[in-house]
């Protein structure tokens, strides 16, 4: 019996490892991280900020060293504008820097200053806007440091979008993805996306979220009935490669390497091909 878990263990950490490239290539975004199953991370619903911030400064000469020396100048450039614009421009000045950082990759610097704006004007679409760049920022970074104060500040603007309306699903979703993740106690964040796909079924980012949950849960028949429904909405590698992972978990080898090669044919990305071609020598040799 211990060597069954054992075994599974490792299929899940291999699976996490493959994915941790992914976010390196940025191909596939918005799956497990791998600083979600390091050793010495909090499980989910235990991660916090413990009082750390994001210096904006410090954000933006990061970005600007990892991107075109003449599009670095441009955006300092607009930075000047942004701190020397009086008080009624000051807000157009920090959504053109927002929408160029986004333009140029940088999530992290891009959803900071949608943060600013929600922050002066605080409304529905301005919380929403910020929820979800602070989500694309926490879903790509690497940094361990920020990446729980960018998860903190995501299910800040989404509680401040659901305090404005309660029905809104896009801002229902965001809160239950970001407490799922670790901001509070899981299970209020799954029931948070379940009242979310009862209303929406097709809704993807709320099915993801429940199917990812189940893989780190070990619910594999949950996790296949999940992804099977969001392929049936929207096939994707991602989808594809957490039914394959499920699959295999289960020892449905099968099943499993036809969702892997699926996920191998939607992606046409090496990096998957070369993973998923070892994977699939490795399970025909198991039947």
């Amino acid at each position: 019996m211990m060597n069954t878990i054992r075994s599974k263990q490792a299929i899940l950490i291999g699976a996490v490892i493959l994915l941790t490239v992914f976010l390196f290539t940025r191909d596939i975004k918005g799956l497990v991280k791998p600083k979600q199953a390091t050793t010495g991370v909090p499980a989910v619903g235990q991660l916090t900020s413990a009082g750390s911030t994001i210096n904006l400064t410090e954000v933006s000469t990061a970005a600007k060293n990892s991107i075109n020396a003449n599009l670095a100048a441009e955006i300092t450039t607009l930075e000047n504008a942004y701190k020397t614009a009086p008080d009624d421009e000051k807000m157009n000045a920090a959504k053109v820097l927002a929408e160029k950082w986004d333009d140029v990759e940088q999530a992290v610097p891009s959803a900071l200053y949608l943060e600013i704006i929600a922050g002066k004007e605080r409304n529905l679409n301005n919380w929403l806007a910020a929820g979800g760049r602070l989500m694309k920022a926490f879903d790509n970074t690497q940094d361990s440091l920020i990446s729980p104060v960018l998860l903190q500040k995501a299910n800040t603007a989404y509680t401040n979008a659901v305090a404005l309306d309660s029905t809104n699903l896009e801002a229902k979703t965001g809160l239950g993805i970001t407490i799922v993740n670790g901001m509070g106690a899981p299970m209020s964040g799954i029931a948070m996306l379940l009242d979310v796909v009862k209303k929406d079924p097709k809704n993807l980012k709320a099915n993801m979220s429940l199917g990812t949950f189940a893989i780190k849960s070990g619910q594999f028949d949950k996790a296949i009935t999940r992804f099977n429904d969001i392929i049936a909405i929207k096939p994707s590698p991602d989808a594809y490669f957490y039914l394959a992972t499920a699959y295999e978990n289960l020892g449905k080898n099968e099943e499993a390497v036809d969702a892997y090669l699926n996920s191998k044919k939607l992606a046409a990305n090496p990096t998957l091909s070369n993973f998923i071609d070892k994977k699939v020598k490795e399970l025909k040799n198991k039947n």
